[in-house]
């Protein structure tokens, strides 16, 4: 089982989001549904299918969200080492060769936020950078069989 860094904040969030559409959600779609219903054949009925679509992206939300929260692992950007790269933390590297730096939030994709792309503690590049200092170099492979090194130019 994998585990799903999230911050207190991202928790809170799905926790909310998780607890909206078990309730208000089902109902909203539930009633969407008998609307439909009452409007006759269902084999050609546009609302009733697409309601009963909408339920079944919703159930996999719920689905999903359950999933993350199972395997939730709190983190605290500030728990981690001064300098040190780990969960949470927004990390500038630059890659070997190139001048431009690119930042990047170490983390879960619902993490999100700002302008910042989120990487995986748990991808190649995202395991490499995990304790990882501002001047440290690092070399990883990447999936096709590449290795590549960039430079930590800092971490917040």
């Amino acid at each position: 089982m994998t585990e799903t860094h999230l911050s207190r904040v991202a928790h809170d969030r799905l926790r909310a989001e998780l607890d909206d559409l078990t309730t208000r959600g089902r109902v909203e779609i539930a009633r969407a549904i008998e609307a439909a219903r009452e409007l006759g054949d269902l084999s050609e009925n546009g609302d009733y299918h697409a309601a009963k679509d909408a339920q079944g992206k919703m159930e996999a939300r719920i689905r999903h969200i359950e999933h993350l929260l199972g395997h939730a692992v709190i983190t605290d950007a500030a728990a981690t080492p001064d300098g040190t790269v780990g969960a949470g933390s927004v990390v500038g590297i630059r890659y070997e060769g190139d001048d431009d730096v690119e930042r990047f939030l170490i983390g879960s994709i619902e993490e999100q936020h700002d302008d910042l792309d989120v990487m995986s503690p748990a991808s190649p590049l995202g395991r490499a950078l995990l304790g990882c200092r501002a001047g440290d170099v690092v070399e990883y492979e990447v999936p096709s069989g590449a290795r590549l090194k960039v430079e930590v130019v800092d971490v917040g």
